[in-house]
């Protein structure tokens, strides 16, 4: 038996104040890993010695930007991935990664034990839950939020009897989840579905309207992968970070949704995701123009059920293994460029080009030069509408 324990540690007071009551409850050293996927706020160095000072006998901070972007921001990107046809996964994406690096730790440090600060009520817990069954299924899971009714009082309580170092006065109205995809706002005056949201909810994000005018910009693409904006090579982590910083200047990203949440109750969110709406507009487009239409017409089942199974914390499930083989085969040829404008809290696209085109111009053309040969149109047009025919003199038959 192990006498450790791995947390998945954020600097907030409800992970802060697990390192003790784990250690309280279970006799265990804890170690807290946090990960640096582009979410902002404070210095990673704090937060590390905020862990120390709260009792943890190792704080891991490991920065997995690129990691994040390339590994988990660019599937989803080429899975156009979108949940109830909006959510680009900004939360359900970086939770496997988190765990992929809480495993390690436990085999690192001889845990057997890993801790989260999830609730009862949302969907982390099951991704972080099945996440660690798939990829260390010996490995012991506790929650002592969802396990031991901390709430937030009884956290309070905790950390000022014991002097932790955490401002506990300094209540958000808001429950905030970030990283370099996005950004999810919900609780407070949000959960009334009928309250709009205020200005004060958005950080990622200006007020649509307010930039002086609209900003152009060229996305290239090779492979389905973005690599250059404006003709400037990028990297993907570069792509997003380029592009959270200009669509949000611009209002574009702004997201505001009732959402099924896997354990059964709806949710209201708020979300921005300007980098990651811009991304994924410019590579549907660059598929319509590249991808043969039965493969698109498929695909885009695909993508549904991808982006399911990733919300619902299957990422490391065999479908979601088998899904990523065929977006993969499906990107050949999604190479090319993408004319978007920002302006006012929308991103249009007004141009694509690509050699992969399957686009024949002469083909489409009404004018002079047209090379469609119409006279084989109506007989495609009455073998295509035969079985539905025959179906109704049956029905006719029948009185139908």
């Amino acid at each position: 038996m192990s006498d450790r324990v791995v947390l998945a540690y954020s600097g907030g007071l409800d992970t802060s104040v697990a390192i003790g009551w784990i250690a309280n409850e279970t006799g265990k050293e804890v170690v807290a890993v946090a990960a640096d996927v582009g979410q902002g706020g404070e210095d990673l160095e704090v937060i590390r010695q905020r862990a120390l000072d709260c009792g943890a006998v190792e704080a891991v901070v490991a920065d997995c930007r690129d990691e994040y972007a390339d590994e988990y921001c660019l599937p989803a990107l080429q899975a156009n991935a979108l949940y109830m046809g909006r959510y680009p996964l900004v939360s359900a994406l970086s939770r496997p990664l988190i765990v992929k690096h809480l495993v390690a730790a436990a085999k690192y440090h001889g845990a057997d034990t890993v801790a989260h600060g999830c609730t009862g009520k949302g969907n982390d817990q099951v991704r972080f839950e099945v996440g660690i069954g798939a990829l260390a299924p010996d490995l012991l899971c506790i929650a002592p939020v969802r396990d031991s009714g901390m709430t937030r009082d009884k956290a309070i309580a905790f950390a000022e009897e014991r002097g932790l170092p955490i401002d506990v006065n300094k209540k958000s109205p808001y429950s905030v989840d970030q990283n370099v995809w996005g950004r999810a706002v919900e609780t407070g005056f949000l959960e009334d579905p009928w309250n709009g949201p205020i200005e004060d909810v958005y950080s990622y994000t200006q007020a649509p309207g307010s930039s002086a005018g609209p900003d152009e910009l060229v996305l290239t693409f090779v492979n389905g992968v973005p690599t250059a904006i404006d003709g400037r090579t990028v990297s993907v982590l570069q792509a997003i970070e380029e592009l959270n910083q200009r669509a949000g200047a611009q209002g574009v990203g702004r997201l505001d949704m009732v959402e099924d949440r896997l354990i059964g109750i709806k949710s209201r969110e708020v979300y921005e995701v300007p980098g990651a709406q811009v991304l994924i507009t410019a590579h549907q487009e660059m598929e319509n123009l590249t991808m043969e239409r039965d493969l698109a017409r498929f695909k885009r089942g695909v993508e549904q059920r991808w982006t399911e199974l990733v919300y619902d914390g299957l990422w490391f499930s065999p479908l979601k293994r088998a899904l990523d083989e065929f977006i993969g085969v499906s990107q050949q040829h999604v190479s090319g460029d993408v004319r978007l404008t920002l302006h006012a809290g929308s991103c249009t696209v007004t141009g694509r080009r690509s050699e992969a085109s399957l686009y024949d111009f002469d083909l489409a053309t009404y004018d002079e030069g047209d090379t469609f040969d119409q006279t084989l149109a109506k007989g495609f047009v009455e073998l295509w509408g035969l079985p539905s025919k025959i179906a109704a003199k049956r029905d006719q038959r029948f009185g139908q």
